[in-house]
């Protein structure tokens, strides 16, 4: 049977390629030899920050007396509680994915696709059947996996990938977590807050090193106020196992020191997980580790698309799915909006979250653009303090002549929440002025948007 449209991978990105094109009348199939909903909904995004609403519940409730309340006992850490209600999460999830599909016809294979000629996909199931279908167009969605360094391969017991982290049958008494990106800081927040001693080494010169520098030292701060042990600038020179757990020989410019501890996780990014796709067989090449595409996410195949890690933008679950829609449009005739990668979000989930958009100060700089900034703690903010959230700030940056939005940087409670609105504004090209003159309620986080805009309409 010949698809209009077929696509390997069941992520964000090919589960909403999926619904567009069959919503758009393409008779559309999906391959996938896992779960529905990929890495994010049953590894990644979701297990993530469920675990994490746990960890929150966790320590508003040792913090009962601070809200005048009387908790009684102290609070007791039922894990597997918190890894179940994961799985429930994750399960109700898929099962919407799997209703839209049957809603709309999306057929799905459970098994491994690989390309066998252009127009050709092979999949094999898990108990080795393998068969063959046709399409028109493939996409291909399959996402990234963890990346290993070497002399360092997951064991899957002590040393750790974020999936085992994501469902531990025990508490460890001490982890290392190798990298600072959203992954490892995420999980590195998840169990110091339910008491594990937890240190972070990062290679780079700050914690999320890709975010802001003012960011990176919010979160620092909070890290190591929390307990968290940070070591930057610094790499595991060699890690052994030992029979209490992992014996690691950190390195840095001042000196080599060995550390030990229960459990490792190795959180130091992502690769595009390309391998056993068969791209030769459709003379589909690469660029480095990510597949080449034009800007309508075509390979250097015909009729062969590529989107979301295996390609070299953002790797972020809400930018797949952006792709997985513009590609079903593009193949359908339609005339899709190109996605404006400086109005895509970012979010990190610790406390504080992190949020930002467009530029910062530095690549602001780097482009040669004369800016102003503008800024609010939150500390002076009334909702901030009710709900004793006082670490973090808004900052703005503008265009120094026009003074529209070109940036925002945030680091606050529930300020991925709030990111959203400044994307919107930046799309729309909003100035200072316009932000300043909107008039947000009292008392909520967002007022600092505003009075940051106020702030920078001072310093021009």
């Amino acid at each position: 049977m010949q698809y209009d449209l077929a696509i390997i991978g069941a992520g964000p990105g090919g589960y909403t390629a999926a619904i567009r094109a069959a919503e758009l009348g393409m008779k559309t199939i999906v391959i996938e030899k896992e779960n529905l909903g990929g890495v994010c909904l049953n590894q990644g995004c979701i297990p993530t920050k469920t675990l994490l609403k746990s960890a929150e519940i966790y320590r508003e409730v040792r913090q009962a007396a601070f809200w005048g309340t009387d908790p009684g006992t102290s609070p007791e850490i039922r894990l597997e509680s918190m890894v179940t209600r994961v799985r429930t999460v994750s399960e109700t999830l898929r099962k919407g994915i799997d209703y839209l599909f049957k809603k709309y016809g999306v057929e799905t294979l459970q098994g491994s696709g690989a390309l066998k000629a252009p127009h050709e996909i092979s999949i094999t199931r898990s108990d080795g059947v393998v068969s063959d279908i046709t399409a028109r167009n493939i996409l291909l969605a399959t996402g990234s996996v963890p990346r290993n360094l070497p002399g360092m391969e997951p064991d899957g017991m002590r040393i750790w990938t974020s999936r085992e982290a994501l469902s531990p049958e025990k508490l460890p008494s001490t982890l290392l977590v190798i990298g600072s990106g959203a992954i490892g800081s995420e999980l590195a927040w998840f169990y110091r807050s339910l008491g594990v001693r937890v240190l972070m080494v990062e290679m780079q010169s700050r914690l999320i090193p890709l975010e802001d520098q003012e960011l990176s030292e919010q979160l620092e701060r909070a890290f190591k106020k929390s307990g968290i042990k940070v070591w930057t600038d610094t790499t595991v020179k060699q890690l052994e196992k030992t029979e209490a757990g992992c014996l690691a020989t950190l390195q840095n410019a001042k000196k080599e020191e060995q550390i030990e501890t229960e459990i490792v996780l190795l959180a130091a990014g992502v690769a595009p997980n390309t391998k056993d796709l068969g791209l030769e067989n459709a003379g589909i090449a690469l660029n480095g580790r990510f597949i080449q595409t034009d800007k309508n996410y075509r390979t250097t195949t015909e009729n062969h698309y590529a989107i979301g890690d295996l390609i070299a933008t953002p790797a972020l679950a809400h930018v797949a799915s952006a792709e997985g829609t513009y590609i079903a449009e593009y193949i359908a005739g339609l005339n899709p909006e190109p996605i404006d990668y400086q109005t895509i979000p970012s979010c990190i989930f610790t406390e504080p979250e992190i949020a930002s958009v467009g530029m910062n100060e530095k690549t602001a700089g780097e482009a040669g653009i004369r800016f102003c900034i503008g800024r609010c703690a939150f500390a002076g903010i009334g909702k901030a303090q009710t709900i004793n959230r006082r670490d973090g700030f808004v900052k703005l940056i503008f265009e120094q002549d026009k003074m529209q939005l070109i940036g925002a940087q945030l680091a606050g409670a529930h300020v991925s929440e709030m990111i959203s609105g400044l994307s919107l504004a930046k799309r729309l090209g909003a100035t200072a002025q316009d932000i300043a003159g909107t008039i947000h309620p009292h008392p909520t986080l967002s007022e600092a948007i505003r009075e940051a805009a106020v702030d920078a309409l001072r310093n021009h």
